[in-house]
């Protein structure tokens, strides 16, 4: 890299969508002890993987740039695992589930969406803005594969 500025806005960029990776890891962690049905739970476990993979990659280039990836607080993650363990005390059927991940990415979506707007003027690095891509592209396909079990 070659600017000072190029560099820190790349770190910006990469710190939140580390944050943003590892928010949808941590929502598949808590809502995969109640999934019943197999194929979903197979289907979410993949899901699972590729969160991690991308937060990892997020990992290596915030690395690169000088960074160093932090995770969402502890009050943050905290208040996300009782909103879902709420949300799926009264019903915990797959539809219920694949609802709430569907929502869940469709914020993912959302949040990338808006941190690739921000940042894709500010001389952030191609391979970072690719990473966010791919997120995004990533979450809209869950998306349409959360369909099924509606």
């Amino acid at each position: 890299m070659s600017s000072g500025s190029n560099q820190s806005t790349t770190k910006e960029f990469l710190e939140e969508l580390y944050k943003n990776m590892k928010m949808g890891a941590d929502s598949i962690i808590n809502i995969l002890p109640k999934v019943k049905d197999e194929d979903l739970r197979q289907e979410l476990t993949a899901e699972l993987n590729r969160y991690e993979e991308f937060a990892k990659d997020a990992s290596r280039q915030l690395y690169d740039a000088g960074g160093t990836p932090e995770e969402e607080g502890i009050m943050t993650k905290l208040m996300s695992k009782m909103g879902m363990a709420m949300n799926t005390a009264m019903d915990s059927t797959s539809s219920h589930l694949a609802q709430m991940m569907i929502e869940g990415a469709t914020m993912g979506i959302t949040e990338n969406t808006k941190l690739l707007r921000e940042y894709e003027n500010k001389s952030c690095s191609e391979s970072a803005l690719s990473l966010g891509k791919q997120t995004i592209r990533f979450m809209e396909d869950s998306v349409e594969r959360m369909k099924r079990y509606l």
